[in-house]
């Protein structure tokens, strides 16, 4: 591009945006009641939600994405809500390589006090493109059977080694039974060919052990100014609906398995809107994982 010259004494770089054309839908393509009644019966159902295995026993959903995504901040929002206030317990952040670089287990409390809900949400390293950067497949399959444990500090060029794993038989309880992939709705077109056949890849085991998936479309307020302006506008947008069939498309999964929701970002208070979202998309995992777990027992053995 220089003619090899690369003694460059200015550089100038420029970014076009287009802004993205959004038609409104004449009837919504998902029905939703933004109402503060919907979210008390949405954190009911999660707050009395009892896992199919013994009663010490909980959910276990992993969270799987390209840097920056936000599982880490879906984490942050959910523990919002059943605080009561906006928290930032997991960290996260935008950064060129990856915010968190073990593997965490993050239980959520019936507020401060309260007791621990029947779910886990496990964070990892986000995904980048180049080999021996970001989160090694191998290191996938080792956490999806139960092998590593909380704040395992993962190693790029060194995944978690099989003996390791041969060391002791995984239980049911430890396994993951539900993979959550997160998206950025605003990168959904610029995903790289490299990361589709990373994302492929870790589908390909995930459906070797028959664990459900659910793929989180986030940022759907930055994606669509219709969205950003009233997030009630979600499922009239024909833009994000777009979206959604596209993520579909490209990952594999069906439409109904693509949720869209906003993370808690730079709001100091919580929204009802966001919660609605948030906690309809938690609801949906927990579903799932029980699906999971019923399928997944009478294979296991004896009752846990």
């Amino acid at each position: 591009m220089y003619g090899n010259d690369t003694q460059l004494s200015e550089c100038e770089v420029y970014k076009v945006m287009q802004v993205p054309h959004v038609r409104v839908e004449e009837k919504p393509w998902r029905n939703v009641q933004w109402t503060t009644e919907r979210r008390g019966e949405l954190m009911e159902f999660i707050k009395n939600h009892k896992p199919l295995m013994n009663s010490e026993s909980r959910v276990r959903i992993l969270m799987i994405g390209p840097v920056g995504a936000g599982k880490s901040s879906f984490f942050n929002s959910i523990n919002s809500i059943f605080m009561g206030h906006v928290t930032s317990k997991a960290m996260a952040g935008s950064s060129g390589t990856s915010l968190t670089t073990q593997f965490r287990t993050y239980p959520v409390k019936d507020g401060r006090e309260g007791k621990p809900l029947s779910f886990v949400l496990c964070d990892t390293m986000g995904l980048e493109e180049q080999s021996g950067a970001g989160l090694d497949i191998e290191d996938i399959s080792s956490i999806l059977q139960g092998h590593i444990s909380d704040r395992y500090k993962f190693n790029p060029v060194a995944p978690f080694q099989s003996e390791q794993k041969a060391s002791r038989s995984a239980s049911l309880q430890e396994k993951i039974h539900c993979v959550v992939f997160v998206i950025d709705a605003t990168k959904v077109s610029l995903m790289s060919n490299k990361l589709e056949e990373k994302l492929t890849a870790i589908r390909r085991k995930v459906n070797s052990l028959g664990i459900t998936q659910i793929v989180l479309m986030t940022k759907v307020d930055e994606a669509c100014p219709l969205v950003e302006k009233d997030l009630q506008s979600l499922y009239i947008s024909s833009y994000i609906k777009t979206k959604v069939h596209e993520v579909s498309s490209r990952l594999g999964v069906p439409v109904s398995c693509v949720l869209p929701v906003k993370n808690y970002s730079q709001e100091l208070e919580l929204n009802l809107n966001c919660d609605v979202l948030l906690l309809t998309a938690l609801q949906q995992m927990l579903r799932f994982a029980d699906d999971y777990l019923d399928d997944v027992r009478p294979i296991e053995g004896s009752p846990l």
